[in-house]
């Protein structure tokens, strides 16, 4: 791989190459702000500098501690809780379940997307994803933190050049920089409301999210009542951390209206079906209350209804005129706040006991007046609708939130742009007018690269201050800032982007838009993959942090977390796949793409299609083979007999002449057809080619388990799993596989022994330890081949709730299911039930009923339990794996049969089996059943 030039001028570098110069690169990018908003700007920032590998100096402009907090998620007190659900606070747009992920990975792995969590635990989230960016991006993106305010940013344009803002800050210093990003937050209240007496005593706390503002307070003044000004989320919050058991707090506010709270059992939002946009403010207030009065006839609740408008606010904001928007901020803006902006639950149910119990005192007025009274506090007069009233307050608290009016700002850097004519008042003169968040000047122009976001675009959007809005504020912020910097994007068809001639190739042909040593590590991986041996993860995870834009790579990883259980945050790799997929990729790279995330998320049979569509299109990719045949890595395609990956392989052999593995994959397939001598010729010939071929040993595995050569086959996997086995990833489905054959001989010490050497937990862990340790002691219990205390206890520990609960796939929910009913943990089977009934197609018609029956066995209805199998079973193929694994299920049935009295039918059964395979055990349970 060519190395690009040194950097030589202060013009943008576009090469897409890492850059490899000692010099520091010139291009500078200042985000005055290290907040939520400027964090999540860097975020963006770092991770799409990384996978374009474009190189720059990235500036965080802001005096606190840390970042990532701002006001907002630097408070201590628990009480203090997001007042979103966790589900909706993600900081990327495409992942909405990274914070819920990060909670769960950190302290609380029970919690729930519709969790309120605690303002401090979000700040540590955003502080560590952005720690985690910054990281990622080393090598790319130098960062500095400057602990200090910007006060000042004047703009100079070289001739033929770009304009260039020269940033003062506070201590004295100046910076320069290409990009700025002004990410400062809500403005600061100003207290204009407030007496001027009161707004010079040391008993009016103006600013309580200030490092020690509350501190007097909380003090040995903590008796004294205390007044805040304000009836919103924060005077709710300082209203918490202020109650005391003697002291009532009062708040009033012109509307006197405290936030609603949100539902304990939130319903989905429901869209208003009448056109919205448009409207004059008389017709809309008619057709909003119209949509309300729906959705509460319907669901008895007004929250979706409210709910439902969110998505099309702004665009409702934008067709409104001056008139109609000021009309609306004064008649209605509190009424909107309060039921859009909610308290959580428990939030609500906290303030509701402060009001019931009198310590908190809500007015709808003003404060009129305040005098000192001899013991230094406060004598506050309020102006109500029910006439004055006079309080004696310790404190008086400024709980009114952020002004709406930046013209007004006293902010030296929001002055000096708007003095200068680098940025202009928004509608109404709240916040700034921008071009999706491109500041305009006085003159209107766009010129100068200066973004906004969030609090400061409230003007001309009026819903901008919530981390929906304002992650996806950031996201087409980062964009913007780098598009000019980014490399040609590989055009459709695979042509060349950069200046490479040649791009490296994966093991079946196949050019990868990244570099060498990437697609070295990311072939080491598939390779693995393609014969079943350990590392594979570890190889793909090093491909992508040599290059974070590597879009196969990283959906290989999703792939192998989705269906192999590897350790991988799928999501998060899903949704850097994609966001890699749109920047460079050819033809061949966003089908695959397409296929990974269609398998994640959408149905089975969407996967499918997807699937069979590429192959169709690319018959070489082994790797996409690999995921067609249900053999061992992956679950396969979904087609109830098979003929559907029969089809795939055969189609396939002439574009992989002959490969061990295509041999690999054909044997398996013939074995599954019942031609059996054919399939062990087929798993020899590959083996010979690659002795460590798992899928060709996973063949013959099956071949002598289905054929009862048992002592051929425990005996043949035993060599296998000491020499060319040893490196493989899925050993625990080998050990259970020659377990397998042991049962079959009632070879019960040698289960035994292999269970403790091979397949208990510490041997096995994670989603192999639900298969195959699971299912391996389920057999043993209704082969009566198990004496003693019974270790599936053990196996559960290993698995997580989300496997056992919430599988994604119906081959993983089929072994939950049974690792449940050997535990004998009926609500756990009845939860995976319920999960299965909103699943997909397959868990609904197959996991869902089979949950019944194992509750059935459980509560030991021996007849309903057997005819809920037997209903069962010729849809089980459906549910993917072997059938060797799938047979549990018969198993589970002939021990219900009995149980029920039906012996007929079980000897029924077993003579069956016998005419396809001997069995020991088998001809033993048909001896004493017609004995």
């Amino acid at each position: 791989m060519a190395s690009p030039e040194p950097c030589t001028t202060s013009e943008p570098c576009t090469t897409s190459e890492p850059c490899t110069t000692p010099e520091p690169c010139t291009r500078t990018v200042a985000i005055v702000g290290a907040g939520a908003a400027g964090a999540l700007v860097a975020i963006q920032l770092c991770e799409t500098a990384a996978r374009r590998r474009i190189p720059f100096e990235l500036l965080l402009i802001d005096p606190a501690p840390e970042a990532g907090r701002g006001i907002a998620y630097s408070t201590l007190d628990s009480r203090h809780r997001l007042n979103v659900p966790a589900g909706k606070m993600s900081c990327y747009p495409d992942d909405p379940g990274h914070f819920v992920r990060w909670l769960c990975h950190h302290g609380e792995p029970g919690v729930r997307g519709g969790d309120f969590a605690e303002r401090y635990r979000y700040g540590a989230y955003l502080a560590d994803t952005l720690g985690r960016a910054i990281m990622a991006a080393q090598g790319v993106v130098t960062v500095r933190r400057l602990r200090t305010r910007a006060t000042g940013c004047r703009w100079t344009t070289l001739p033929g050049g770009e304009p260039t803002a020269r940033l003062e800050l506070a201590d004295g210093r100046t910076v320069e920089a290409h990009r700025v990003v002004l990410a400062t937050g809500p403005s600061r209240a100003n207290s204009e409301w407030a007496p001027e007496a009161l707004r010079g005593n040391e008993r009016f706390i103006a600013d309580p999210w200030a490092p020690g503002a509350l501190d007097a307070a909380l003090g040995q003044g903590d008796k004294e009542d205390v007044l805040l000004v304000g009836t919103g989320l924060t005077s709710v919050d300082i209203a918490m951390t202020l109650d005391r058991p003697g002291r009532t707090v009062h708040t009033v506010s012109r509307g006197g209206r405290l936030p609603q709270a949100h539902a304990v059992d939130p319903l989905p939002a429901a869209a208003c079906t009448t056109p919205l946009h448009g409207l004059p403010l008389p017709a809309l207030r008619a057709a909003v209350r119209q949509h309300i009065g729906r959705v509460m006839r319907t669901h008895g609740d007004w929250r979706p209804a409210v709910d439902g408008l969110r998505p099309v606010t702004a665009e409702i904001w934008a067709s409104m005129s001056t008139e109609e928007r000021a009309e609306f901020v004064a008649q209605y803006g509190s009424l909107w706040n309060t039921h859009r902006h909610r308290m959580p639950p428990v939030t609500a149910e906290a303030v509701g006991r402060m009001r019931r119990s009198r310590r908190m005192r809500t007015y709808q007025g003003r404060l009129a007046s305040t005098s000192a009274r001899p013991d230094g506090s406060l004598a506050v007069s309020l102006a109500t609708g029910d006439g004055p009233r006079t309080l004696p307050v310790g404190w008086v608290v400024d709980c009114t939130g952020p002004g709406l009016r930046l013209s007004d700002t006293a902010d030296p850097l929001w002055r000096s742009l708007l003095d200068q004519g680098a940025a202009m008042p928004g509608p109404l003169s709240m916040g700034v007018a921008t071009d999706d968040g491109r500041l305009h000047g006085a003159d209107g122009s766009t010129t100068r690269p200066l973004w906004t976001l969030g609090a400061p675009r409230r003007g001309e959007l009026w819903e901008t201050t919530a981390i929906p809005e304002i992650r996806a504020q950031a996201a087409t912020i980062a964009e913007a800032v780098l598009d000019p910097w980014t490399a040609p994007a590989l055009p459709a068809g695979g042509g060349p982007a950069r200046r490479r001639t040649r791009r490296p190739t994966d093991a079946s042909g196949f050019s990868l838009s990244t570099h060498a040593a990437a697609a070295t590590a990311y072939r080491l991986g598939v390779d693995r993959l393609l014969k079943v041996r350990a590392g594979a993860p570890q190889a793909l995870r090093r491909a992508v942090a040599l290059d974070p834009g590597f879009a196969l790579g990283h959906a290989a990883l999703a792939l192998i977390g989705h269906e192999c259980g590897a350790d991988v945050d799928v999501s998060r790799a899903l949704a850097d796949a994609r966001r890699a997929v749109r920047e460079r990729a050819d033809d061949y790279e966003r089908s695959f793409v397409d296929v990974v995330a269609r398998r994640v998320l959408h149905t089975p049979a969407d996967g499918d299609t997807a699937l069979l569509r590429h192959l169709e299109e690319y018959p070489g990719d082994a790797l996409a083979l690999a995921v067609a045949v249900p053999t061992i890595a992956f679950s396969g395609l979904r087609d109830l007999d098979g003929s559907t990956a029969l089809g795939v392989v055969e189609r396939t052999a002439p574009a992989h002449e002959g490969s061990w593995f295509h041999t690999s994959l054909l044997a398996f397939m013939r074995q599954e057809q019942g031609r059996y001598d054919e399939a062990g010729a087929l798993a020899e010939q590959a083996l010979a080619a690659e002795p460590a071929s798992g899928h060709a040993m996973h063949a013959l595995a099956h071949v002598h388990y289905e054929r009862g050569d048992h002592e051929a086959g425990r005996e043949r996997l035993g060599r296998w799993l000491a020499h060319q086995g040893r490196g493989g990833t899925h050993r625990a489905h080998f050990s259970w596989h020659a377990a397998l054959h042991e049962l079959a001989l009632e070879d019960t010490a040698a289960v035994r022994r292999r269970w403790a050497e091979q397949l208990s937990p510490g041997k096995v862990d994670g989603f192999r330890a639900l298969v195959d340790s699971g299912s391996l002691l389920w057999r043993a219990q209704l082969a009566g081949a198990w004496q003693g205390p019974f270790p599936i206890g053990d196996v559960l520990d290993m698995a997580p709730v989300d496997v056992l609960e919430r599988p994604a796939t119906a081959f993983v929910a089929l072994h939950a299911a049974i690792a449940l009913t050997a535990a004998g943990d009926l609500p756990g089977l009845r939860r995976l039930r319920v999960h299965a009934l909103r699943a997909d197609e397959v868990q609904r018609s197959v996991i869902a009923p089979l949950c019944t029956a194992f509750e059935d066995i459980l509560e030991e209805r021996w007849t309903e339990a057997a005819r809920g199998l037997e209903r069962l079973l010729p849809r089980l193929p459906g549910v993917g794996g072997s059938a060797a694994q799938r047979e549990i299920v018969e198993e589970t049935l002939l021990f219900a049969l009995v149980s029920a009295g039906r012996c007929d039918a079980a000897r029924g059964r077993l003579e069956e089996r016998l005419d396809r395979r001997s069995s020991p055990h088998d001809r033993r349970r048909l001896t004493a059943l017609s004995s």
